[in-house]
């Protein structure tokens, strides 16, 4: 008769523990390119357990003519570490745009075996462009000041000349007068929208309730532009209190609704929106001018199922007067970004066809720490009841 013992799964080796701890996922390649053995976070990556990726060659998981395989075969011929950056991983099966760092070494207790180490920049990049986004607003804050002191003045007094020719002018005539009229008045508007990138005063913040924002939002995108889209919801209902003016919240989501409903124009009765909140902890923001970090648990997703962002635009996004639109100005996600950079968050933006996300990170709000009208630094918070009627429908 078999023990029990006998059943039971051998322990795992002291390397294994610890190739199974690191957050990196590792692969070893044999010589014939089959993966010979992966790590829990090479599993995750992959979405394959380690015994089905030891069935596949790595040239059958990674994109055709990747990089990868060309560093595998130099680190082979060298027999030396190689280190490549930004190589994008992505297929179909796992999703576009899965840029990393590698790092492939050889083994030399295994001749021809290769270890491979993925770091994915997807933290990195958050941090790198929420930078740029910043860059971009300082600019058009001295930009917008310029345009509102040169231009604003001298359009009033063409608009006032057109009025009065317009008193004598013959009816053909007035059909330009007008002309002119209207393109002052447009030019303003314009202008108007871009001195509110010059206002640096500090916006009073407090405990707001994401789901109550994102409900308002929502009956107003219902009563108007958004009347024929479904609304899918995806709640945390024991999300803490986002630390954040509301007005201002609203101002963001009201945004990425309209761009999202306008997205799915042409889809007609199968336009949807997805609104999701979460709790991911773990992301933390170094803020210019503060010494401790931020931490940015808070998640806000809007998707569409929209035909998507141009690849060419998508790195450029939140800059001023980049835009998708025929007739849009660029300035909507400009905005957006500047009011989520002055709360001390990160916005991004990930697209494909029928999946585009726009994923808000925002800090908590904690009641223990006196409220700062100016303050970008909260790093804790407590938990809240749970929201009434806010589950998932």
């Amino acid at each position: 008769m078999t023990s029990t013992a006998e059943h039971r799964q051998p322990m795992p080796s002291g390397a294994e523990i610890i190739l199974n701890a690191l957050p990196n996922p590792v692969l070893m390649v044999g010589p014939d390119g089959r993966i010979v053995d992966a790590n829990m976070a090479a599993e995750a990556f992959f979405e394959i357990s380690a015994q089905f990726l030891q069935r596949y060659s790595l040239k059958e998981l990674v994109p055709f003519g990747s990089p990868l395989l060309a560093l595998i075969d130099q680190v082979r011929s060298i027999n030396a570490p190689v280190n490549e950056y930004k190589v994008d991983l992505g297929t179909p099966r796992m999703g576009g745009d899965r840029q990393v760092d590698l790092h492939v070494a050889p083994v030399t207790e295994r001749p021809g075996h290769i270890v491979v180490m993925l770091q994915e920049r997807s933290i990195a990049d958050k941090m790198d462009r929420q930078l740029t986004h910043r860059s971009a607003a300082r600019s058009v804050i001295a930009l917008a000041a310029m345009l509102a002191h040169e231009i604003k003045n001298p359009l009033s007094g063409i608009r006032g000349a057109a009025q009065l020719l317009e008193q004598a002018a013959s009816p053909e005539d007035r059909t330009l007068t007008r002309l002119i009229c209207d393109e002052a008045d447009r030019i303003v508007t314009l202008v108007d929208r871009m001195e509110v990138f010059g206002d640096d005063r500090p916006v009073a913040r407090g405990p707001v309730n994401i789901h109550s924002v994102l409900d308002h939002v929502k009956r107003l995108a219902q009563s108007g532009f958004a009347r024929n889209v479904r609304f899918v919801e995806e709640y945390d209902p024991s999300l803490p209190p986002v630390l954040a003016n509301q007005d201002q919240l609203i101002q963001v989501f009201l945004n990425l609704v309209k761009n999202a409903a306008e997205a799915t124009t042409d889809l007609g009765s199968e336009a949807e929106i997805q609104l999701t909140t979460a709790f991911r902890p773990g992301v933390r923001l170094s803020v210019p001018g503060k010494k401790s970090r931020v931490s940015l648990p808070l998640e806000f997703c809007v998707r569409d199922n929209g035909p998507g962002v141009p690849d060419d635009l998508l790195p450029n996004l939140f800059d001023p007067f980049v835009t998708t639109k025929p007739t849009g100005s660029g300035l909507g996600l400009a905005l957006v970004a500047k009011i989520v950079g002055d709360h001390g968050g990160i916005i991004e933006c990930e697209s494909q066809p029928r999946k585009t996300t726009f994923r808000v990170l925002l800090p908590m709000f904690n009641s223990a720490k006196k409220l700062d009208p100016g303050d970008r630094d909260d790093v804790a918070g407590t938990l809240v009841p749970p929201h009434a009627s806010q589950n998932a429908r």
